[in-house]
């Protein structure tokens, strides 16, 4: 089925003249800045296939933390966004299904005595999170006893958990992965945490026809094979499709 925008879609998503799509670049699964200097990434192919939809330009609203980018659909200084489910965000902004599924793991040093995740929430377990990331949302809920410490970032997770001394840091099992191996002598426990839905969000003020728009066309995206080719085509590895709502 093709999607086909009334003028009042159009005009929902781009009040400026342009589609303002929020960037973050704090999770490299799903945006990175590529070999020009430019975003590449899932997200940036999705944001230029639906202006295509909508027959307007595009104008990339770049971010370095999840929050920020958050707060700039929020505020209405974009006119659309990709993010992780949570019902903190959910307040404000109208979500689709989610498109890419990625997991949350733990990360501590090679000679802490934690091995499993029910071992974190304790007193003495300092938690590094990126600060408004998903994880960070979703921990503040969860864990009852450990205090939770807020790198600027999901970057700077790893950073700040040596910088710190501090006894587990959470994120994107990717990005963990990646920073455990740069500074050695760090390990990932076994299970995830979480699963992290990200999916495309539009401010609630912008109106039910265009929430659900955009929902169809992330189902239409998933369904026809274009995320798990954009996945494929930026060798991302560890995060799935989401299923497609029927």
């Amino acid at each position: 089925m093709t999607l086909i925008p009334s003028a009042a879609i159009r005009d929902a998503f781009t009040p400026t003249g342009k589609l303002r799509a929020s960037i973050n670049l704090g999770n490299p699964i799903l945006a990175n800045v590529g070999a020009d200097g430019r975003p590449s990434g899932v997200s940036i192919d999705l944001a230029t296939e639906f202006v295509k939809l909508l027959d307007a330009e595009l104008n990339l609203v770049v971010f370095d933390a999840a929050g920020k980018s958050v707060e700039a659909v929020v505020a209405e200084r974009a006119d659309c966004g990709f993010f992780a489910i949570d019902p903190v965000r959910g307040a404000d902004i109208a979500f689709t299904a989610p498109y890419v599924l990625i997991e949350g793991f733990y990360l501590v040093k090679d000679g802490s005595p934690i091995t499993t995740n029910a071992q974190v929430d304790a007193a003495d377990n300092r938690v590094v999170v990126g600060n408004g990331s998903a994880y960070d949302l979703y921990l503040t809920r969860e864990l009852k006893h450990a205090p939770i410490i807020r790198a600027p970032t999901s970057p700077t997770v790893v950073e700040t958990f040596l910088r710190e001394g501090a006894e587990v840091a959470a994120g994107v099992k990717q990005q963990l992965e990646a920073d455990a191996k740069k500074a050695g002598g760090l390990r990932l426990l076994e299970q995830r945490f979480m699963v992290i839905q990200q999916a495309m969000g539009v401010p609630k003020s912008r109106g039910l026809e265009a929430s659900a728009f955009l929902a169809a066309f992330v189902e239409q995206m998933k369904g026809c094979g274009f995320v798990a080719d954009a996945l494929r085509r930026h060798k991302i590895k560890g995060a799935s499709v989401a299923p497609v709502v029927e």
